[in-house]
């Protein structure tokens, strides 16, 4: 499958969420526990009038002036810039590198279980010659037009809660390179075991709504790194999306791995 029509598969849908957006507090430290902003509901309304083209339709936005905006979308004009990314269950867009002249660095992740989609946005921001978090945002969607209703997700205190339980589950993992357009394919699969301690490698690891989870560094390293994020999707389901940067800070790969309780049934 190709990536535009990975993406309509994904995506398709009414969805409609609370948006909790998190920042700095009045001694500027990033506060990821009471929100500068609730967007409640959040609405993405994504439909597809053929095979090749469609609609982007979005209320309770937290950056379109008025809180709304509409694009057209079509395969011919699908990531011209090559920061968009698609698996089967998994989409987003990232920045591809620190770019003083955009004044942004963020990630848009997704992970769909059923009818619902988990989306985490994360953006960091110059300051001085440092590029800082400045914004998290978390929504939990759930299509409008699902006919059954998804259950709910649990709550966790602490990533640690959520995932040393998920300590040697089995899974496989899948690569995308970054690229234009639609041709990309994403890699064979091969096999993963899921190990707590390396998804909590940065300082800035939290828990938040829709069993979202993510361990990125505050202050962007001047080599190497990657960005983890991850949802506890379904009873015994865990998504994780490892976005990698090489030593020059150039994005290289998104890698997401799918890890099940029961290891026999795991599969792309």
């Amino acid at each position: 499958m190709d990536q535009w029509t990975l993406n309509r598969l994904n995506f398709q849908g009414c969805w409609q969420g609370r948006g909790a957006w998190f920042g700095r507090d009045a001694e500027d430290r990033l506060d990821l526990v009471s929100p500068v902003r609730v967007m409640d509901p959040t609405t993405y309304d994504i439909s597809f009038s053929d095979p090749d083209t469609g609609v982007w339709d979005g209320s309770g936005l937290f950056f379109a002036p008025g809180g709304q905006a509409r694009y057209d979308i079509s395969r011919s004009t699908y990531n011209a810039g090559g920061g968009c990314w698609q698996f089967q269950g998994a989409g987003g867009q990232s920045s591809l590198v620190p770019n003083l002249d955009r004044r942004r660095f963020g990630h848009e992740i997704n992970l769909f279980h059923g009818r619902s989609r988990s989306m985490l946005v994360l953006i960091w921001e110059p300051l001085g010659t440092l590029w800082r978090l400045e914004l998290v945002g978390a929504v939990g969607f759930r299509c409008c037009r699902a006919s059954v209703p998804e259950p709910e997700r649990p709550a966790f205190r602490t990533a640690e809660a959520m995932l040393a339980p998920l300590r040697g589950w089995s899974g496989v993992v899948e690569t995308f390179l970054p690229q234009p357009g639609c041709i990309g394919q994403v890699s064979t699969t091969q096999s993963s075991v899921f190990v707590p301690d390396q998804f909590m490698r940065h300082e800035r690891t939290a828990v938040m709504q829709d069993a979202l989870v993510f361990s990125v560094p505050e202050y962007l390293p001047e080599g190497a790194f990657q960005l983890e994020i991850g949802g506890l999707l379904g009873v015994g389901l865990f998504q994780q999306l490892s976005i990698v940067f090489d030593d020059s800070r150039r994005l290289k790969a998104w890698e997401r791995r799918r890890f099940l309780a029961d290891s026999k049934k795991v599969g792309p």
